[in-house]
């Protein structure tokens, strides 16, 4: 009995002191697992990450349209002005068209432009048109004839004729900004010209003015307008 207690402790020792270790292929099983698991997780994290950019492209798409659809509502109210979406522009056709050589427009244009930009202000003011209106381009433009500096010289002061419209009115214009209006403008809009490089098929159709509506990016930093003086809009100087 003694002999079979000696042999029993015996392999309970060989059994405690043999050492325990993984195969190499349970290894690399392992290893192969935790690598799957960490691709997984990292590649549901983009696909989340591209599907909510995607959806915050296609919602800021849809509200830019709703914001050009309320534009052509209003411009329906006004006869002659149509709304170019692929470009986003605001065409005033025959009701803002220029003499040869000349950056003046009549009363009943100016009359005709401060009101339709009233609605636009309207709709800027709107929880959209704040949210994505970024600035408003006055463009003007030039026929073919003259050389280009002429043109392109006369095509500014075509678009900085709307700005006087809307910040210093002539005396016959009955139709006026309010000063909240005016600075509005002050904030959203800016003035550029073209010479004939953006000419239509006839001379009339080129001397024309379009305001280009120009809308925010996604996350793009909105400008701080709390530092631009306000008031003392001063008189036209062309």
């Amino acid at each position: 009995m003694f002999s079979k207690f000696l042999v029993q402790a015996n392999r309970n020792k060989d059994e405690g002191e043999k050492p325990f270790w993984i195969s190499f292929a349970d290894l690399m099983t392992a290893l192969m697992v935790m690598f799957l698991l960490v691709m997984s997780v990292a590649l549901l994290a983009i696909t989340n990450e591209v599907s909510a950019t995607d959806q915050a492209k296609a919602q800021r798409e849809k509200e830019i349209d709703e914001l050009l659809n309320k534009i052509e509502q209003a411009a329906e109210r006004y006869p002659g002005i149509s709304i170019d979406r692929n470009r986003n522009v605001i065409d005033f056709g025959d009701r803002a068209r220029f003499d040869t050589g000349s950056s003046n427009l009549s009363s009943e244009q100016a009359q005709y432009l401060s009101q339709f930009v009233s609605e636009i202000l309207i709709i800027s003011r709107e929880q959209l048109g704040q949210k994505w209106i970024k600035r408003i381009v006055a463009e003007g433009f030039a026929d073919q004839r003259g050389d280009y500096l002429l043109n392109l010289n006369l095509s500014l002061q075509r678009s900085q004729r709307v700005l006087c419209v809307l910040l210093s009115p002539q005396p016959a214009q009955q139709h006026r900004l309010s000063p909240e209006e005016q600075e509005q403008v002050r904030d959203l809009f800016l003035v550029g010209g073209y010479s004939f490089n953006s000419a239509r098929a006839s001379l009339e159709e080129s001397r024309r003015i379009e305001l280009r509506m120009e809308f925010f990016q996604l996350d793009e930093p909105r400008p701080v307008l709390s530092d631009i003086p306000r008031g003392n809009f001063g008189v036209c100087r062309i």
